[in-house]
């Protein structure tokens, strides 16, 4: 059972790719948090998610509004993205104000970068996913911390 999957990036259409394939593998109701140092590929990996996914537009950091939210089709079913960089998230009682909680349900999937902010707002992680600058390219380690990341990442694997 794969537990843990670290992949050699070479550039930035590699990254892309990444986030199309891992696309394909995903269901409805998982958390995916993204880690990271600026730079390193969280938003991009997001944005090749979202293509893998058909969602034809502009994708956008959430920076500054803390979630983006996506309508796309996840295994054929319609189902909401949502989209979060908590790199600014300064405050719990913003969290409950604006609703986020609502958002973690078994008929969406989150993306949450920087989840180290959120504390014990969020659940846990279906999925890490780890980024590192690598000289041009990127190191990505997935690491599956529930059943269903498990699964997830054996589906990875099996579409390699």
């Amino acid at each position: 059972m794969a537990h843990d999957i670290t992949l050699k990036l070479a550039d930035e259409q590699a990254t892309l790719k990444l986030g199309a394939d891992f696309a394909r593998t995903l269901c409805a109701g998982m958390n995916v948090y993204l880690h990271g140092d600026l730079g390193a590929g969280k938003t991009t990996l997001v944005r090749g998610l979202l293509y893998g996914l058909g969602f034809v537009g502009k994708v956008k950091s959430p920076t500054y509004t803390l979630v983006e939210p996506y309508q796309v089709l996840i295994n054929q079913v319609n189902s909401h993205l949502y989209h979060f960089d908590l790199y600014r998230f300064m405050d719990e009682e913003e969290w409950d104000a604006a609703g986020f909680r609502d958002y973690f349900n078994p008929n969406s999937v989150c993306l949450i970068e920087w989840p180290d902010k959120a504390g014990s707002l969020i659940p846990q992680a279906d999925i890490d996913v780890c980024l590192d600058l690598a000289g041009e390219g990127r190191n990505a380690r997935l690491i599956a911390n529930t059943t269903a990341g498990k699964k997830c990442l054996e589906r990875f694997l099996e579409s390699q």
